[in-house]
């Protein structure tokens, strides 16, 4: 799964995630979902969640 569905993403999944700094490298931060932040059910860059360290990103993986 691509991150692209917000009813794929649940809190408390593992996930791979691009930070606003890291868009033009693509270097990916995992970690545990804490909030779901995007409210679409569709975004095509991925849904924007926070993580439990803090970390806000779009979803690339879902592990």
């Amino acid at each position: 799964m691509n991150g692209q569905n917000r009813s794929d993403i649940q809190i408390g999944d593992e996930v791979a995630i691009v930070l606003k700094q890291d868009q033009r490298t693509g270097k990916l931060t995992e970690g545990v979902v804490q909030n779901i932040l995007t409210k679409s059910a569709f975004h095509p860059h991925g849904i924007k969640v926070r993580l439990e360290s803090g970390a806000v990103g779009r979803v690339k993986k879902i592990k």
